[in-house]
């Protein structure tokens, strides 16, 4: 996995004080993106076990209150285990919540045991491509009004999407 940026202490993705990690990689090619330079898979700074625990380290910090994962698209960080692993540690030594964005959509990840494997792991999915057409820079954590914020572990359980409607 690569990466471009760690945000120790973000406040602008997510709810309160969170720790941010932004993959690099994605193939959705979404016009009016806002991570364009992301979407190569060869942009961004190698993953590393070092890096693992300092963002572990991050997220143990009792000032944040849980972990976002954005990129690029941290659904097509399938190429190795370093994501899932990251999400493990997260969930097993801090028990904080995990935000995910995916232009994917939640039936799709569904689909794909990889990409369900991931989400098996995170709280909230904001999902679906970002849609120019669709733009409302008014909408909470989100781009466009085609995107949903999702309860993943109601929706997993369930089999079907449970949206959060108050955020």
């Amino acid at each position: 996995m690569k990466y471009a940026e760690i945000r120790k202490f973000d406040v602008s993705n997510g709810p309160n004080v969170r720790t941010t990690l932004f993959v690099t990689g994605c193939t959705n090619n979404c016009e009016g993106c806002f991570n364009k330079d992301l979407q190569s898979f060869n942009h961004g700074n190698v993953w590393s076990k070092d890096l693992e625990e300092k963002f572990i380290s991050y997220v143990k910090n009792p000032n944040v209150y849980g972990v976002n994962i954005l990129g690029g698209e941290p659904m097509e960080q399938t190429m190795d285990s370093d994501l899932f692993d990251l999400l493990t540690r997260v969930k097993k030594e801090t028990g904080k919540t995990i935000w995910l964005w995916s232009g994917y959509t939640f039936q799709q990840i569904m689909n794909d045991d990889k990409k369900k494997k991931i989400l098996s792991l995170v709280d909230v999915l904001i999902d679906g491509r970002f849609e120019i057409s669709k733009r409302n820079i008014s909408l909470k954590y989100r781009g466009s009004e085609n995107q949903r914020v999702i309860d993943a572990v109601k929706s997993m359980k369930e089999n079907r999407v449970v949206l959060i409607e108050k955020i």
